[in-house]
Protein backbone atom coordinates (compact mmCIF):
# COMPACT_ATOMS: atom_id res chain seq x y z
CA UNK A 1 0.00 0.00 0.00
CA UNK A 2 3.14 2.28 0.97
CA UNK A 3 4.38 1.58 -2.30
CA UNK A 4 1.27 2.33 -4.38
CA UNK A 5 0.86 5.50 -2.50
CA UNK A 6 3.80 6.95 -3.75
CA UNK A 7 3.84 5.82 -7.03
CA UNK A 8 -0.20 7.60 -7.29
CA UNK A 9 1.69 10.85 -5.52
CA UNK A 10 4.12 10.78 -8.00
CA UNK A 11 1.50 10.25 -11.40
CA UNK A 12 -0.68 13.16 -9.73
CA UNK A 13 2.65 15.22 -9.39
CA UNK A 14 3.41 14.29 -12.79
CA UNK A 15 -0.13 15.45 -14.05
CA UNK A 16 -0.11 18.62 -12.43
CA UNK A 17 3.44 19.86 -13.55
CA UNK A 18 2.73 18.83 -17.13
CA UNK A 19 -0.31 20.78 -17.21
CA UNK A 20 1.27 24.02 -15.64
CA UNK A 21 4.21 23.03 -18.46
CA UNK A 22 1.44 23.35 -21.35
CA UNK A 23 -0.55 26.47 -19.54
CA UNK A 24 0.48 29.65 -20.93
CA UNK A 25 2.93 27.73 -23.26
CA UNK A 26 3.10 30.33 -25.54
CA UNK A 27 2.86 33.18 -23.63
CA UNK A 28 5.62 32.23 -21.43
CA UNK A 29 8.04 31.14 -24.71
CA UNK A 30 7.29 34.37 -26.13
CA UNK A 31 10.13 37.43 -26.67
CA UNK A 32 8.52 40.20 -24.58
CA UNK A 33 10.80 42.78 -25.95
CA UNK A 34 11.05 41.08 -29.77
CA UNK A 35 8.21 41.71 -32.67
CA UNK A 36 6.72 39.17 -34.90
CA UNK A 37 6.99 41.40 -37.78
CA UNK A 38 9.61 43.98 -39.20
CA UNK A 39 8.54 47.70 -40.61
CA UNK A 40 10.19 48.74 -44.04
CA UNK A 41 11.80 51.64 -41.43
CA UNK A 42 14.17 49.16 -39.63
CA UNK A 43 15.69 47.39 -42.82
CA UNK A 44 16.59 50.14 -45.03
CA UNK A 45 19.68 51.58 -42.95
CA UNK A 46 21.62 48.26 -41.51
CA UNK A 47 20.92 46.90 -45.40
CA UNK A 48 22.31 50.11 -47.03
CA UNK A 49 25.19 49.92 -44.48
CA UNK A 50 25.95 45.90 -45.29
CA UNK A 51 25.44 47.03 -49.52
CA UNK A 52 28.10 49.99 -48.72
CA UNK A 53 30.29 47.91 -46.54
CA UNK A 54 31.17 45.44 -49.83
CA UNK A 55 31.43 48.09 -52.39
CA UNK A 56 33.74 50.15 -50.60
CA UNK A 57 36.08 46.76 -49.59
CA UNK A 58 35.87 45.28 -53.26
CA UNK A 59 36.25 48.77 -54.38
CA UNK A 60 40.02 48.88 -52.59
CA UNK A 61 40.58 45.72 -53.15
CA UNK A 62 38.98 44.60 -57.03
CA UNK A 63 38.59 47.99 -58.98
CA UNK A 64 41.35 49.87 -57.54
CA UNK A 65 43.80 47.04 -58.82
CA UNK A 66 42.32 46.82 -62.64
CA UNK A 67 41.92 50.62 -62.93
CA UNK A 68 45.87 51.32 -61.62
CA UNK A 69 44.33 53.55 -58.72
CA UNK A 70 46.80 51.51 -56.45
CA UNK A 71 49.39 48.64 -57.00
CA UNK A 72 49.45 46.03 -54.60
CA UNK A 73 53.44 45.37 -54.54
CA UNK A 74 54.16 41.67 -55.01
CA UNK A 75 55.28 38.75 -57.19
CA UNK A 76 52.83 36.47 -55.67
CA UNK A 77 50.05 34.66 -57.64
CA UNK A 78 46.62 35.66 -57.57
CA UNK A 79 47.69 39.72 -57.74
CA UNK A 80 44.61 41.78 -59.52
CA UNK A 81 46.36 44.51 -60.40
CA UNK A 82 48.41 41.87 -62.85
CA UNK A 83 45.04 40.41 -64.08
CA UNK A 84 45.70 37.11 -62.37
CA UNK A 85 41.92 36.61 -61.33
CA UNK A 86 40.93 33.40 -59.11
CA UNK A 87 37.67 32.19 -59.28
CA UNK A 88 37.33 32.89 -55.26
CA UNK A 89 37.63 37.08 -55.76
CA UNK A 90 34.25 36.31 -56.95
CA UNK A 91 32.58 34.67 -54.01
CA UNK A 92 32.14 37.80 -52.22
CA UNK A 93 29.65 40.25 -54.23
CA UNK A 94 27.62 37.84 -55.17
CA UNK A 95 26.74 36.51 -51.76
CA UNK A 96 26.31 39.78 -50.05
CA UNK A 97 24.42 41.23 -52.77
CA UNK A 98 21.81 38.70 -53.04
CA UNK A 99 21.20 38.44 -49.80
CA UNK A 100 20.74 42.08 -48.87
CA UNK A 101 18.28 41.86 -51.98
CA UNK A 102 15.82 40.12 -49.68
CA UNK A 103 15.75 43.11 -47.55
CA UNK A 104 15.19 45.56 -49.94
CA UNK A 105 12.86 43.48 -51.76
CA UNK A 106 10.84 43.16 -48.30
CA UNK A 107 10.50 46.62 -48.09
CA UNK A 108 8.59 46.48 -51.21
CA UNK A 109 6.56 44.19 -50.29
CA UNK A 110 5.80 45.68 -46.91
CA UNK A 111 5.33 49.22 -47.98
CA UNK A 112 2.73 47.83 -50.28
CA UNK A 113 0.53 45.71 -47.55
CA UNK A 114 -2.98 47.88 -47.29
CA UNK A 115 -2.13 48.92 -43.17
CA UNK A 116 1.10 49.77 -43.82
CA UNK A 117 1.32 51.61 -47.86
CA UNK A 118 4.04 54.17 -48.45
CA UNK A 119 5.01 54.71 -51.79
CA UNK A 120 8.09 56.09 -51.10
CA UNK A 121 9.63 53.77 -49.57
CA UNK A 122 8.43 51.38 -52.58
CA UNK A 123 10.53 53.80 -54.71
CA UNK A 124 13.38 53.41 -52.61
CA UNK A 125 13.48 49.84 -52.70
CA UNK A 126 13.12 49.78 -56.43
CA UNK A 127 15.64 52.10 -56.98
CA UNK A 128 18.07 50.10 -54.28
CA UNK A 129 16.82 47.04 -56.26
CA UNK A 130 18.37 48.09 -59.45
CA UNK A 131 21.40 49.38 -57.84
CA UNK A 132 22.42 46.02 -56.88
CA UNK A 133 21.52 44.37 -59.81
CA UNK A 134 23.27 46.57 -61.77
CA UNK A 135 26.11 45.93 -59.99
CA UNK A 136 25.59 42.15 -60.38
CA UNK A 137 24.98 42.19 -63.79
CA UNK A 138 28.01 44.36 -64.59
CA UNK A 139 29.79 42.36 -62.71
CA UNK A 140 28.78 38.78 -64.08
CA UNK A 141 26.49 38.90 -67.21
CA UNK A 142 23.89 37.15 -67.23
CA UNK A 143 22.58 36.24 -63.88
CA UNK A 144 19.51 35.58 -61.36
CA UNK A 145 17.09 38.68 -62.23
CA UNK A 146 12.81 37.63 -62.54
CA UNK A 147 13.50 34.35 -60.29
CA UNK A 148 16.20 35.65 -57.80
CA UNK A 149 15.68 35.89 -54.00
CA UNK A 150 12.64 33.47 -54.43
CA UNK A 151 14.16 30.68 -51.80
CA UNK A 152 11.23 31.06 -49.44
CA UNK A 153 8.77 30.52 -52.48
CA UNK A 154 10.79 26.87 -53.02
CA UNK A 155 12.59 28.27 -55.63
CA UNK A 156 15.93 27.21 -55.03
CA UNK A 157 17.31 27.00 -58.07
CA UNK A 158 16.75 29.92 -60.15
CA UNK A 159 17.04 30.93 -63.81
CA UNK A 160 19.56 33.42 -65.01
CA UNK A 161 18.01 36.08 -67.18
CA UNK A 162 19.93 37.92 -70.51
CA UNK A 163 21.73 40.93 -69.32
CA UNK A 164 19.84 42.31 -71.84
CA UNK A 165 15.97 41.66 -70.65
CA UNK A 166 17.50 42.65 -67.09
CA UNK A 167 18.41 46.24 -68.49
CA UNK A 168 15.06 46.07 -69.23
CA UNK A 169 13.55 45.01 -65.92
CA UNK A 170 15.72 48.00 -64.34
CA UNK A 171 14.29 50.32 -66.81
CA UNK A 172 10.85 49.12 -65.38
CA UNK A 173 12.12 49.23 -61.99
CA UNK A 174 13.77 53.40 -62.52
CA UNK A 175 10.12 54.20 -63.94
CA UNK A 176 7.67 53.25 -61.25
CA UNK A 177 10.03 54.79 -58.86
CA UNK A 178 9.84 57.64 -60.23
CA UNK A 179 6.53 57.52 -60.28
CA UNK A 180 5.71 56.65 -56.64
CA UNK A 181 8.70 58.80 -55.55
CA UNK A 182 6.22 62.13 -56.92
CA UNK A 183 3.81 62.27 -53.78
CA UNK A 184 6.84 62.78 -51.60
CA UNK A 185 5.38 60.66 -49.26
CA UNK A 186 7.16 61.27 -45.52
CA UNK A 187 10.02 58.38 -44.56
CA UNK A 188 11.35 58.19 -41.00
CA UNK A 189 14.35 60.40 -41.22
CA UNK A 190 16.33 58.37 -38.80
CA UNK A 191 15.99 55.10 -41.10
CA UNK A 192 17.36 56.80 -43.95
CA UNK A 193 21.42 57.27 -43.66
CA UNK A 194 21.65 58.57 -47.12
CA UNK A 195 19.50 61.40 -47.21
CA UNK A 196 18.06 61.84 -43.70
CA UNK A 197 14.61 61.38 -45.26
CA UNK A 198 14.73 63.86 -48.32
CA UNK A 199 12.54 61.89 -50.45
CA UNK A 200 13.17 63.97 -53.47
CA UNK A 201 16.45 63.40 -53.61
CA UNK A 202 16.02 59.60 -53.51
CA UNK A 203 13.96 60.39 -56.86
CA UNK A 204 16.83 62.76 -58.04
CA UNK A 205 19.20 59.30 -57.22
CA UNK A 206 16.92 57.49 -59.32
CA UNK A 207 16.71 58.97 -62.41
CA UNK A 208 20.64 59.76 -62.13
CA UNK A 209 21.05 56.32 -61.87
CA UNK A 210 18.87 55.76 -64.90
CA UNK A 211 20.81 58.11 -67.03
CA UNK A 212 23.84 56.10 -66.25
CA UNK A 213 22.69 52.64 -67.26
CA UNK A 214 20.30 54.01 -70.36
CA UNK A 215 24.44 55.03 -71.10
CA UNK A 216 25.76 51.99 -70.37
CA UNK A 217 23.66 50.04 -73.15
CA UNK A 218 23.73 52.91 -75.72
CA UNK A 219 25.82 51.20 -77.90
CA UNK A 220 24.11 47.98 -78.64
CA UNK A 221 22.83 48.79 -81.93
CA UNK A 222 19.24 46.78 -81.15
CA UNK A 223 18.36 49.36 -78.12
CA UNK A 224 20.64 52.47 -78.96
CA UNK A 225 17.82 54.02 -80.66
CA UNK A 226 15.42 53.73 -77.63
CA UNK A 227 18.09 54.82 -75.03
CA UNK A 228 19.35 57.48 -76.43
CA UNK A 229 15.29 59.09 -77.01
CA UNK A 230 14.63 58.13 -73.19
CA UNK A 231 17.60 60.43 -72.50
CA UNK A 232 16.87 63.31 -74.58
CA UNK A 233 13.33 62.60 -72.88
CA UNK A 234 14.63 63.16 -69.39
CA UNK A 235 17.52 65.39 -70.09
CA UNK A 236 15.68 67.67 -72.56
CA UNK A 237 11.58 67.40 -73.72
CA UNK A 238 10.50 66.47 -70.43
CA UNK A 239 13.05 67.46 -67.60
CA UNK A 240 10.54 68.62 -64.71
CA UNK A 241 9.27 64.42 -64.96
CA UNK A 242 12.79 63.33 -64.08
CA UNK A 243 14.73 65.40 -61.68
CA UNK A 244 18.18 64.30 -61.39
CA UNK A 245 21.71 65.28 -59.44
CA UNK A 246 22.36 69.12 -59.94
CA UNK A 247 24.81 69.94 -57.17
CA UNK A 248 26.79 68.21 -54.41
CA UNK A 249 23.80 68.15 -52.09
CA UNK A 250 22.72 65.89 -54.28
CA UNK A 251 25.26 62.94 -54.31
CA UNK A 252 24.37 60.06 -52.76
CA UNK A 253 26.49 58.98 -49.91
CA UNK A 254 26.01 56.65 -46.57
CA UNK A 255 27.67 59.22 -44.35
CA UNK A 256 29.42 57.34 -41.91
CA UNK A 257 29.31 58.65 -38.56
CA UNK A 258 31.99 56.73 -35.71
CA UNK A 259 35.61 57.03 -35.77
CA UNK A 260 36.00 53.42 -34.39
CA UNK A 261 34.09 50.52 -34.36
CA UNK A 262 32.08 50.64 -31.06
CA UNK A 263 31.66 54.18 -31.08
CA UNK A 264 29.00 55.02 -33.39
CA UNK A 265 26.52 53.57 -35.52
CA UNK A 266 27.64 53.78 -38.66
CA UNK A 267 31.17 52.74 -38.92
CA UNK A 268 33.42 52.61 -42.08
CA UNK A 269 34.53 48.96 -43.25
CA UNK A 270 37.41 51.17 -44.13
CA UNK A 271 37.77 51.45 -39.82
CA UNK A 272 35.80 48.65 -38.97
CA UNK A 273 37.48 45.60 -41.73
CA UNK A 274 40.64 47.38 -42.38
CA UNK A 275 43.99 47.63 -39.96
CA UNK A 276 45.37 50.81 -39.95
CA UNK A 277 48.83 49.36 -40.69
CA UNK A 278 46.95 47.38 -44.09
CA UNK A 279 45.40 50.37 -44.88
CA UNK A 280 48.30 51.96 -46.81
CA UNK A 281 50.26 49.05 -47.94
CA UNK A 282 49.15 49.39 -51.77
CA UNK A 283 51.19 51.87 -53.66
CA UNK A 284 49.43 54.64 -55.41
CA UNK A 285 49.80 53.50 -58.97
CA UNK A 286 51.89 55.60 -61.60
CA UNK A 287 48.38 56.62 -63.79
CA UNK A 288 46.55 57.54 -61.16
CA UNK A 289 48.71 59.65 -59.34
CA UNK A 290 50.94 61.14 -62.70
CA UNK A 291 48.16 62.55 -64.43
CA UNK A 292 47.05 64.89 -61.10
CA UNK A 293 50.62 65.75 -60.61
CA UNK A 294 51.04 66.85 -64.23
CA UNK A 295 47.74 69.05 -63.79
CA UNK A 296 48.78 70.74 -60.42
CA UNK A 297 45.70 68.82 -58.95
CA UNK A 298 44.37 70.56 -55.89
CA UNK A 299 43.18 67.44 -54.23
CA UNK A 300 46.83 66.38 -53.61
CA UNK A 301 48.36 69.35 -52.93
CA UNK A 302 49.53 69.53 -49.51
CA UNK A 303 48.70 73.79 -48.85
CA UNK A 304 44.97 72.55 -49.06
CA UNK A 305 45.36 69.57 -46.21
CA UNK A 306 45.12 71.64 -43.44
CA UNK A 307 42.54 71.46 -40.81
CA UNK A 308 41.49 68.47 -42.45
CA UNK A 309 39.92 70.19 -45.58
CA UNK A 310 41.52 68.26 -48.08
CA UNK A 311 39.56 64.62 -47.52
CA UNK A 312 42.03 63.45 -50.86
CA UNK A 313 44.85 62.67 -48.38
CA UNK A 314 47.94 61.20 -49.86
CA UNK A 315 51.19 60.41 -48.56
CA UNK A 316 54.98 61.73 -50.52
CA UNK A 317 57.25 59.84 -50.36
CA UNK A 318 61.06 60.80 -50.03
CA UNK A 319 61.11 62.17 -53.35
CA UNK A 320 57.76 63.16 -53.46
CA UNK A 321 54.80 62.10 -54.88
CA UNK A 322 55.72 59.19 -57.38
CA UNK A 323 53.63 56.66 -58.49
CA UNK A 324 54.02 52.47 -59.11
CA UNK A 325 53.67 51.26 -62.76
CA UNK A 326 51.03 48.90 -62.35
CA UNK A 327 51.73 45.70 -64.58
CA UNK A 328 55.63 45.95 -63.68
CA UNK A 329 57.73 43.30 -64.73
CA UNK A 330 57.70 40.26 -62.41
CA UNK A 331 61.20 40.11 -60.05
CA UNK A 332 61.66 43.63 -59.68
CA UNK A 333 60.20 45.39 -56.82
CA UNK A 334 59.91 49.54 -57.05
CA UNK A 335 59.67 51.67 -54.26
CA UNK A 336 56.51 52.84 -52.97
CA UNK A 337 56.55 56.27 -52.96
CA UNK A 338 52.98 57.70 -52.49
CA UNK A 339 49.80 55.94 -50.66
CA UNK A 340 46.67 56.98 -48.92
CA UNK A 341 47.54 57.78 -45.41
CA UNK A 342 45.88 55.59 -42.62
CA UNK A 343 44.31 55.80 -39.50
CA UNK A 344 47.52 55.43 -37.79
CA UNK A 345 49.35 57.84 -39.66
CA UNK A 346 50.95 61.27 -37.70
CA UNK A 347 48.32 62.97 -39.93
CA UNK A 348 45.62 61.72 -38.11
CA UNK A 349 46.77 61.26 -34.44
CA UNK A 350 47.34 65.35 -35.37
CA UNK A 351 43.28 65.28 -35.89
CA UNK A 352 43.71 65.98 -40.00
CA UNK A 353 41.05 63.76 -42.10
CA UNK A 354 42.69 60.74 -43.53
CA UNK A 355 40.76 58.99 -46.17
CA UNK A 356 40.45 55.73 -44.21
CA UNK A 357 38.18 57.85 -41.16
CA UNK A 358 36.58 60.30 -43.76
CA UNK A 359 33.00 59.90 -43.36
CA UNK A 360 32.37 61.15 -46.95
CA UNK A 361 34.16 57.64 -48.64
CA UNK A 362 30.62 55.65 -48.68
CA UNK A 363 29.25 57.01 -52.51
CA UNK A 364 26.30 55.56 -53.89
CA UNK A 365 26.83 57.90 -57.02
CA UNK A 366 27.76 61.52 -57.54
CA UNK A 367 26.73 64.57 -59.07
CA UNK A 368 30.23 64.69 -60.67
CA UNK A 369 28.56 61.71 -62.72
CA UNK A 370 25.77 62.94 -63.60
CA UNK A 371 27.95 65.80 -65.35
CA UNK A 372 30.23 63.86 -67.46
CA UNK A 373 27.26 61.68 -68.65
CA UNK A 374 25.43 64.73 -69.98
CA UNK A 375 28.70 66.23 -71.46
CA UNK A 376 29.27 62.81 -73.52
CA UNK A 377 25.76 62.93 -74.31
CA UNK A 378 25.81 66.24 -75.63
CA UNK A 379 28.85 66.22 -77.29
CA UNK A 380 27.45 63.07 -79.41
CA UNK A 381 24.43 65.19 -79.95
CA UNK A 382 21.83 63.48 -78.47
CA UNK A 383 20.75 66.49 -76.29
CA UNK A 384 21.09 70.04 -76.52
CA UNK A 385 23.20 71.93 -74.12
CA UNK A 386 26.95 72.60 -73.53
CA UNK A 387 28.97 69.62 -73.75
CA UNK A 388 31.87 72.29 -72.10
CA UNK A 389 29.27 73.39 -69.50
CA UNK A 390 28.52 69.59 -68.14
CA UNK A 391 32.21 69.17 -68.87
CA UNK A 392 33.81 72.02 -66.65
CA UNK A 393 30.76 71.30 -64.23
CA UNK A 394 31.97 67.75 -63.80
CA UNK A 395 35.87 69.14 -63.02
CA UNK A 396 34.23 71.67 -60.45
CA UNK A 397 31.86 68.74 -58.65
CA UNK A 398 34.38 66.55 -58.53
CA UNK A 399 36.95 68.29 -56.78
CA UNK A 400 34.20 70.23 -54.50
CA UNK A 401 33.38 67.08 -53.39
CA UNK A 402 37.10 66.72 -51.60
CA UNK A 403 37.96 70.22 -51.48
CA UNK A 404 34.71 72.13 -50.60
CA UNK A 405 33.45 75.48 -52.21
CA UNK A 406 36.82 75.42 -53.66
CA UNK A 407 35.54 76.01 -57.34
CA UNK A 408 32.26 76.88 -56.20
CA UNK A 409 30.82 79.22 -59.11
CA UNK A 410 30.79 75.69 -60.97
CA UNK A 411 31.26 75.78 -64.56
CA UNK A 412 31.86 79.64 -64.67
CA UNK A 413 34.15 80.02 -61.94
CA UNK A 414 37.63 81.48 -62.64
CA UNK A 415 39.10 78.58 -60.34
CA UNK A 416 37.83 75.85 -62.64
CA UNK A 417 38.89 77.85 -65.88
CA UNK A 418 42.03 78.61 -64.64
CA UNK A 419 42.82 74.91 -63.90
CA UNK A 420 41.85 73.78 -67.19
CA UNK A 421 43.91 76.15 -68.39
CA UNK A 422 46.75 75.35 -66.43
CA UNK A 423 46.63 71.76 -66.83
CA UNK A 424 45.94 72.00 -70.97
CA UNK A 425 42.83 69.83 -70.56
CA UNK A 426 40.45 73.11 -71.51
CA UNK A 427 37.50 71.54 -73.45
CA UNK A 428 37.62 72.02 -77.69
CA UNK A 429 34.93 71.59 -80.14
CA UNK A 430 37.63 71.33 -83.20
CA UNK A 431 38.71 68.00 -81.13
CA UNK A 432 37.90 64.92 -82.71
CA UNK A 433 34.64 63.04 -81.16
CA UNK A 434 37.47 59.45 -80.34
CA UNK A 435 40.76 58.80 -79.89
CA UNK A 436 43.17 55.90 -81.02
CA UNK A 437 46.00 56.33 -78.06
CA UNK A 438 46.68 58.67 -75.60
CA UNK A 439 48.49 61.07 -77.63
CA UNK A 440 45.84 61.98 -79.61
CA UNK A 441 43.54 64.25 -77.89
CA UNK A 442 39.77 63.94 -78.09
CA UNK A 443 36.74 64.78 -76.40
CA UNK A 444 35.69 61.57 -75.25
CA UNK A 445 39.09 61.50 -73.81
CA UNK A 446 38.89 64.62 -72.34
CA UNK A 447 35.56 63.57 -70.40
CA UNK A 448 37.28 59.89 -69.38
CA UNK A 449 39.67 61.03 -68.09
CA UNK A 450 37.73 63.22 -65.58
CA UNK A 451 35.60 60.75 -65.07
CA UNK A 452 37.73 58.57 -63.74
CA UNK A 453 38.61 60.59 -61.07
CA UNK A 454 35.10 61.82 -60.49
CA UNK A 455 34.44 57.66 -59.75
CA UNK A 456 37.00 57.64 -57.47
CA UNK A 457 35.68 54.91 -54.39
CA UNK A 458 32.43 54.53 -56.30
CA UNK A 459 32.15 50.79 -56.49
CA UNK A 460 33.43 49.35 -59.56
CA UNK A 461 32.32 51.64 -61.90
CA UNK A 462 35.65 52.60 -63.16
CA UNK A 463 36.16 49.52 -64.53
CA UNK A 464 32.76 49.28 -65.92
CA UNK A 465 33.18 52.71 -67.91
CA UNK A 466 36.60 51.70 -68.76
CA UNK A 467 35.53 48.14 -70.03
CA UNK A 468 32.39 50.14 -72.22
CA UNK A 469 34.52 52.83 -73.69
CA UNK A 470 38.30 52.01 -73.29
CA UNK A 471 38.83 55.30 -71.67
CA UNK A 472 41.08 56.62 -70.55
CA UNK A 473 43.84 54.99 -71.60
CA UNK A 474 45.67 52.79 -69.10
CA UNK A 475 49.75 52.41 -69.82
CA UNK A 476 49.84 48.09 -70.05
CA UNK A 477 52.73 47.08 -68.66
CA UNK A 478 55.24 44.07 -69.43
CA UNK A 479 54.12 42.19 -66.42
CA UNK A 480 50.79 41.79 -66.85
CA UNK A 481 48.83 38.31 -67.01
CA UNK A 482 45.35 37.57 -69.07
CA UNK A 483 47.82 38.77 -72.34
CA UNK A 484 47.32 42.45 -70.87
CA UNK A 485 44.24 42.48 -71.92
CA UNK A 486 41.44 43.76 -69.08
CA UNK A 487 38.71 41.04 -67.20
CA UNK A 488 35.46 41.42 -69.03
CA UNK A 489 33.98 39.92 -66.06
CA UNK A 490 34.11 37.84 -63.22
CA UNK A 491 34.13 34.12 -63.01
CA UNK A 492 30.29 32.72 -61.26
CA UNK A 493 30.81 31.70 -57.66
CA UNK A 494 31.76 28.03 -57.42
CA UNK A 495 29.17 27.39 -55.06
CA UNK A 496 26.14 28.51 -58.00
CA UNK A 497 28.23 25.73 -60.07
CA UNK A 498 27.22 23.01 -57.96
CA UNK A 499 24.13 24.34 -56.38
CA UNK A 500 22.35 25.43 -59.22
CA UNK A 501 23.99 23.51 -62.05
CA UNK A 502 21.49 23.23 -64.94
CA UNK A 503 21.05 26.77 -65.02
CA UNK A 504 24.54 27.64 -64.76
CA UNK A 505 25.33 25.68 -67.85
CA UNK A 506 22.67 27.20 -69.56
CA UNK A 507 23.66 30.85 -68.94
CA UNK A 508 27.56 30.09 -70.09
CA UNK A 509 25.82 27.97 -73.01
CA UNK A 510 24.30 31.61 -73.86
CA UNK A 511 26.57 34.32 -72.60
CA UNK A 512 29.55 31.80 -73.78
CA UNK A 513 32.42 30.50 -71.62
CA UNK A 514 32.85 31.29 -67.66
CA UNK A 515 35.70 33.02 -67.84
CA UNK A 516 37.36 36.81 -67.20
CA UNK A 517 37.72 37.53 -70.82
CA UNK A 518 34.17 36.57 -72.21
CA UNK A 519 32.27 39.78 -72.54
CA UNK A 520 28.58 40.45 -71.32
CA UNK A 521 25.90 41.73 -73.82
CA UNK A 522 26.37 45.73 -73.72
CA UNK A 523 30.26 45.19 -74.47
CA UNK A 524 29.90 42.74 -77.19
CA UNK A 525 30.08 44.52 -80.58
Amino acid sequence: MKKNTIIYTFLASFCLSMFSCTKDFNEVNTDPLGKPTVESSQLLAPTLVNLMSTNMLRNRNLNNELMQVTVDISDAEGKIFRYDIRRNVADNTWNNWYINLTNIADIYKISGQPNKLNKSYQGISLIVQSWIFSLLTDTYGDVPYSEAISGREGNYEPAFDKQKDIYSGMFQKLEEANNLLKDGTSIVATSDPVFNGDVAKWRRLGNSLYLRLLLRVSGKTEVSASAIAKIKEMVDTNPANYPIMQNNQHTAKLLWTGSNISSALYTSPFMASVRGNDFYVPALGEFFINNLLVWNDPRILPSYGTNGINRFRIAPGTSGFAGVPSGYPSGTKPEKESYFYSATSSQSQNGVLTLQTDPYTGIIMNCAEVDFILAEAAAKGWISGSAQTYYNKGIADAINYWIPNIMAGGATDPAVLAYVDAADIEWNDALPLNSANASTMSKMLLIHQQKYYALFLVDFQQWFEYRRTSYPFLIKGPGLSNGGVMPARLFYPTITQSANPDNYKKAIANQGPDLINTQVWWQKP
